[in-house]
């Protein structure tokens, strides 16, 4: 199952999903559970979805879609510019993102992919990371109003 999701997938290293972000404005995708961060930290700017919630929060089309993905500037609901979305899903080590990132091939969102190696390779590649928070608190990034 997984070498099937990763036949369409162009995995990025860590200096290539910084570069995806930095250049083309993708948006990394956190599905590591609350333990994973609370002990390793987080990437900065990644928006936080656990992977129980995935598919419906970067849905375009999805009534509940997560406004941190597609911001009301993107406009509306199912705009197929939203399908158009970069995002490189990471995960602890780089074989659940696999898989998530094919999932979200199947939603429409073409240029999903997933970092190879997960939160892992990007922090040994020496990249940003947020410490860890405590137990309770939420690392997830808030919309500036």
């Amino acid at each position: 199952m997984l070498e099937s999701a990763r036949s369409d997938l162009t995995r990025l290293t860590a200096q290539d999903a910084a570069r995806a972000r930095h250049e083309e404005g993708a948006l990394l995708v956190d599905i590591r559970y609350a333990a994973l961060r609370e002990r390793d930290g987080t990437i900065p700017g990644a928006l936080i979805v656990e992977r129980n919630e995935l598919e419906w929060r970067l849905d375009p089309t999805c009534p509940h879609r997560s406004p941190e993905a597609f911001p009301p500037a993107g406009g509306a609901l199912g705009d197929p510019e939203a399908f158009e979305l970069p995002v490189v899903v990471v995960c602890n080590e780089g074989y659940a993102s696999s898989l998530a990132a094919r999932s979200l091939r199947e939603l429409g969102l073409h240029r999903a992919t997933d970092l190879d190696g997960g939160f892992q390779s990007w922090r040994a590649a020496g990249l940003p990371v947020s410490p860890p928070v405590a137990p309770g608190e939420d690392a997830r990034p808030t919309l500036e109003t």
